[in-house]
């Protein structure tokens, strides 16, 4: 896709979320059956497919699910990436070639309450790209500017802090 494609696929998008606002709100839902017994949780999605996160070794878990805090990480590559690629796309930047990583640091004291004082989740995440291409630094340098602006995941990290409840 070029810079013309993707600005004349999201042009009409863009008019009708001016024009009426309301559309442009979505509320994304995600659901997943417990499994108490294998302490898992089989998380259904609206494609059909699925995925089925639970303990990550260094919490108790045998390795044999996927840790949700790692699919944080790769919710946060996803869309980084996705950006990134359409920053690039719009702003017409030849690359070559680019990877995305995400880094996370949590100390399991926290998770599995062994010292109250240890942060739970995440104290430190780093996202770095790595690419090449001919494009300037200063343009590069824009580029992943511009993907962490609007980057959901990235944003819904810094900013949002929601509630939870019990139905």
């Amino acid at each position: 896709m070029n810079a013309d494609e993707l600005k004349a696929l999201q042009a009409p998008l863009k008019d009708q979320y001016r024009s009426t606002p309301e559309s442009a709100v979505a509320t994304l839902i995600a659901c997943g059956d417990l499994d108490i017994e294998q302490i898992a949780v089989h998380v259904r999605r609206e494609s059909g497919a699925s995925c089925t996160p639970g303990m990550h070794p260094m919490a108790g878990g045998d390795g044999t699910f996927a840790c949700a805090a790692e699919m944080m990480l790769e919710a946060l590559i996803g869309c980084a990436g996705v950006t990134f690629a359409a920053v690039c796309t719009a702003m017409s930047i030849p690359i070559e070639a680019a990877e995305v990583e995400a880094r996370g640091t949590l100390d399991f004291r926290g998770t599995l309450g062994v010292d109250r004082s240890t942060p739970v989740g995440f104290t430190k995440v780093e996202v770095e790209f790595r690419i090449r291409s001919d494009a300037p630094d200063a343009t590069l340098a824009k580029a992943v500017e511009l993907a962490e602006r609007y980057c959901v995941v990235a944003q819904t990290l810094k900013e949002v802090h929601s509630g939870w409840r019990r139905l």
